[in-house]
């Protein structure tokens, strides 16, 4: 669960004694994870553009820490945009994939992958705790569908993954961007979704969920004014909470101040006119 807007709080770190803490004063130029993500992967690669994303910091605990260096070139991928990632190589089999972009501190990205052995989850973030966080959750909770993505994911979709290769895109709580002028950051737009169909296999399914109504309602008419989505709720309109996203603490908070969620759940439809949209990369 993405969460991006309600600064979640990271899990407590272990106990550490002394001379076995993970920090250490580094030296100028020095990675903050030598073995982990990387703070910029894709560099000046690309052009800059209005992200979408506003990188949060915050302390990355002792544990956090030790995962991001333990598991990383397991369980992590940096997105750079200098290849086509091999889905099934990355995740060891052919399994349908699922692409989370936003997961805060994993708490869903967990609990969806536990309850769905079958189906892998790359989820997507630059929160460095909440990469972190979801890594040692994954060991601690044996969950080998899940890997970690660090980087933008536009940069993911456009250069990095190969035409129709995602089973699905879940977009859980992004940030809302409240303020008019900050519209154009929003990630669910026009552009976004030509590019995410150009990814998705036909029958794959969108589900966005927010506690931002102006900006569901926007969700709401981006997705079904698109030739490539339609709504799988009969007559249209927002889709019930299906069981498969579970209510997360926050969103559960959330709900008990009088906050409205909504969820959409468009499928993607054949549209040939993206069909063979290739990587750039």
């Amino acid at each position: 669960m993405s969460d991006s807007h309600h600064a979640p709080e990271a899990e407590a770190a272990p106990p550490t004694t002394a001379g076995s803490s993970l920090r250490h004063a580094r030296a100028k130029g020095e990675p903050r994870f030598p073995d982990g993500p990387k703070a910029d992967p894709a560099g000046s690669h690309f052009e800059r553009r209005i992200r979408s994303f506003q990188p949060r910091r915050s302390r990355v605990t002792a544990g956090q820490a030790d995962a991001l260096q333990r598991l990383w070139s397991r369980w992590g991928l940096d997105i750079d945009g200098q290849r086509v990632v091999d889905l099934a190589e990355l995740f060891g089999n052919a399994r349908p994939v699922v692409l989370e972009i936003g997961f805060g501190m994993g708490e869903a990205t967990a609990r969806m992958a536990a309850a769905d052995p079958d189906t892998n989850i790359l989820a997507v973030d630059v929160h460095t705790p909440g990469q972190g966080n979801l890594l040692a959750r994954a060991e601690r909770e044996e969950l080998p569908n899940i890997r970690v993505g660090n980087g933008d994911a536009i940069i993911l979709l456009r250069e990095m993954l190969a035409p129709g290769s995602l089973a699905g895109l879940r977009v859980y709580f992004p940030d809302p961007w409240p303020k008019k002028r900050h519209h154009k950051r929003r990630l669910i737009q026009p552009e976004f979704l030509t590019l995410a169909a150009t990814r998705l296999a036909p029958g794959a399914v969108v589900h966005c969920a927010t506690d931002w109504e102006p900006y569901a309602e926007q969700m709401l008419e981006v997705l079904t004014a698109h030739p490539d989505f339609e709504n799988t709720v009969p007559g249209g309109g927002f889709a019930p909470r299906p069981e498969h996203r579970p209510l997360t603490r926050f969103e559960g908070q959330g709900l008990d101040k009088g906050h409205v969620v909504n969820d959409l759940l468009f499928r993607r439809v054949p549209h040939k006119e993206h069909e063979e949209l290739p990587p750039t990369g």
